[in-house]
């Protein structure tokens, strides 16, 4: 029996799903070892353990901080962990009990936001090529949901091919139910999720309204939380004149089910992406995807999506109206998509992450 430490402190955030799917399969699958779930106190009621051997602990430190050095480091070295499992690279670049930690993406590395601030964003961006490389030549084991993130990793740091698993995540969604959201059109294509700008939202709209030239009804319905940068975008389409575009803010989990099952198509032109994990959620509910061709998304999507280049507005367009324009693609999209879902699992990301657990407890 071993104790093993989770560090998700990310829980309750986008990327946060994985953790929360990894931790709740994990509960399922292993009744044998010991479980300290780390999460914010905000987070606590977020998830609740059903197995007797995961327990929540709660810990208030910032990522990327002075702090998460010293006080985390300390933190972590009082649990008496067999294992710490950190579910993002961040983490105190001193702890020298056994780490396995797994990179998403090196979005942080690659990109720039310009939401955080110029000076802001690159003293993170500084810190984080620190720590990442540190992590990433430390650590007993290294887990990355793609081949493209594995072999990324591998072109900015040395890490040998033995310490590296690439391990899938999955596009499963629960079903629930739906409550109707009011649009101001009834055809509109629809993208989820953050607005940074490496997802590349304003190709997205400019292709959208070329669309409207043969498509004079159809919508876009930009889905997530009136951030700074959807605040930017919103500001930025209307100095435009852009229409026919809904920045919705938050919905509920109903709303979102309706927006999607309502919809024309899954758009998804991001320039950079570990995993893709918005696209495979699209396929799991029904809706046909157009994809970027960037990074992993091809290979995380095979035949299931229409690509464009994603710095070509005009390419963009095309792919969108190929999928609007043609319902015989449109439902073996669909069709094809609901099988590559079925490539993923959730469950199996837990069990081969266990594994992985067990490697390195045996060493």
């Amino acid at each position: 029996m071993a104790r093993i430490a989770i560090d998700a402190r990310i829980i309750n955030t986008s990327t946060g799903r994985y953790a929360e799917r990894l931790i709740h399969y994990l509960e399922k699958i292993d009744k044998v070892n010991n479980y300290l779930i780390i999460v914010p106190t905000k987070d606590r009621t977020y998830y609740q353990p059903t197995n007797p051997n995961f327990e929540i602990i709660t810990v208030d430190i910032p990522n990327y901080s002075l702090a998460e050095q010293t006080s985390f480091l300390k933190f972590l070295d009082g649990l008496g962990a067999d294992l710490v499992h950190f579910a993002m690279p961040q983490q105190p670049v001193g702890y020298r009990g056994r780490k396995v930690t797994t990179f998403h993406d090196l979005t942080l590395l690659k990109t720039y936001n310009s939401d955080k601030g110029w000076l802001k964003f690159h003293l993170k961006q500084l810190v984080g090529r620190y720590v990442f490389r540190r992590v990433a030549l430390s650590n007993d084991h290294i887990i990355t949901p793609s081949e493209f993130t594995k072999q990324e990793l591998q072109s900015f740091f040395p890490v040998p091919t033995d310490r590296i698993s690439v391990i899938y995540e999955a596009g499963e969604t629960t079903a629930s139910d739906a409550s109707a959201y009011k649009l101001p059109f009834q055809r509109y294509i629809m993208y989820v999720g953050s607005q940074s700008d490496y997802k590349n939202i304003p190709r997205l709209a400019e292709a959208h309204q070329q669309l409207l030239a043969t498509h004079p009804d159809l919508g876009l319905v930009l889905v997530g939380k009136k951030d700074v940068m959807a605040q930017r975008h919103d500001q930025l389409f209307s100095d435009r004149g852009y229409r026919n575009i809904v920045f919705t803010g938050f919905v509920s989990d109903g709303e979102l089910n309706w927006l999607y099952a309502n919809a024309a198509a899954y758009v998804f032109p991001s320039l950079m992406e570990g995993f893709g994990l918005p696209g495979l959620e699209a396929m799991s509910r029904g809706l046909p995807v157009v994809s970027s061709n960037a990074t992993c998304l091809p290979e995380v999507y095979g035949p299931a999506a229409i690509y464009f280049d994603p710095m070509n507005v005009g390419e963009i367009a095309s792919a969108i109206d190929s999928v609007v324009s043609d319902e015989s693609l449109r439902q073996s999209l669909i069709e094809a998509g609901h099988q590559q879902v079925a490539k993923y699992s959730w469950e199996k990301m837990a069990r081969e992450t266990l594994a992985v657990y067990k490697q390195i407890l045996r060493n």
